[in-house]
């Protein structure tokens, strides 16, 4: 049974220490017992720095080892309160609001834990997308005068896979792409998409690959690029949420070299956006936060 808190007042008064933050990061990382990362052994004892000792090799193991809070200098307490903030505001939160209702001491400080939850939010080894679908690309950045769609200039091209389930709206994927040449395509669809699927798009030579790489391909016939919605409606819809989501929650403050973060926030509450209970959504990204390698810190500069 999934053990979570069902809200705020339940978080705050269960996990106000950080040794219960710990029990509860224990469990999920190891909720079939502790095994030793070094030999495999289950036997250990529990030291009074909080530390695993192995009874066999001796190792010494921390449940924040290997996970986005290794070497975290901010309190596990605050680290959950900012899971449930990120968690219940159903649009999401900025950094500079994150700071001001945790009362963090600097914006540095909640945009970095954002940004270590929002690389979190993709499940390590997650299955692909399968069935039938619709692919397309949507370019993101500011307004620019001159050519909109493929060939833009100065804007991010981000690739969009939606599964159609009998009429409606199944899971997304959403990845930046270095350009929209086959190559490119062809290796981002078998990243995201079974073999064997139906991939809908448009008439976009880059695609013309698929029906060769074991996919069903069906073109769409060409309309004109200002109806995408009757051409591609799933992905067009998606599209369409991203960018009024990045404008309004974010401010359209995206930095170019965090876009894929942003990304994952996205896909995170869309693919979620049927649950009901907050509490679920933050059990799912503390599961998923202690099964995410720990950021490097010089990597993740701000923009």
């Amino acid at each position: 049974m999934e053990d979570y808190p069902k809200s705020m007042m339940e978080l705050e008064k269960r996990f106000s220490s950080a040794n219960e933050c710990r029990k509860y990061l224990f469990d999920l990382r190891w909720p079939d017992g502790y095994i030793c990362p070094r030999c495999g052994n289950s036997n250990k004892w529990g030291m009074s720095n909080g530390l695993m000792l192995c009874k066999v090799c001796r190792h010494q193991q921390s449940v924040l080892a290997g996970t986005i809070f290794q070497n975290t200098h901010m309190p596990l307490p605050m680290w959950f309160r900012a899971m449930w903030h990120v968690c219940a505001h159903k649009n999401g939160i900025s950094a500079l609001a994150l700071q001001r209702d945790l009362t963090l001491p600097s914006y540095n400080t909640a945009w970095l834990c954002l940004h270590k939850l929002r690389r979190a939010m993709v499940r390590p080894g997650r299955e692909r997308l399968s069935g039938e679908l619709e692919v397309d690309e949507a370019y993101v950045g500011g307004e620019r005068e001159g050519k909109r769609g493929r060939g833009a200039f100065g804007k991010k091209i981000v690739f969009v896979a939606v599964e159609c389930k009998k009429g409606a709206i199944g899971r997304i994927r959403l990845a930046c792409i270095p350009d929209v040449s086959g190559a490119t395509l062809e290796q981002t669809v078998a990243a995201y998409i079974e073999s064997g699927s139906i991939v809908r798009t448009d008439g976009w030579s880059g695609y013309s690959g698929l029906a060769e790489a074991s996919y069903s391909h069906e073109r769409v016939n060409a309309v004109p690029e200002e109806r995408a919605e009757v051409t591609l409606p799933k992905c067009h819809l998606v599209i369409s949420l991203l960018k009024r989501w990045i404008l309004g929650t974010m401010q359209g403050n995206v930095g170019g070299d965090h876009l894929q973060d942003y990304l994952n926030e996205f896909t995170f509450r869309f693919n979620r956006r049927t649950s009901l209970s907050r509490g679920k959504l933050f059990h799912r990204l503390a599961e998923l936060s202690v099964v995410t390698a720990p950021n490097d810190r010089s990597k993740i500069v701000q923009h």
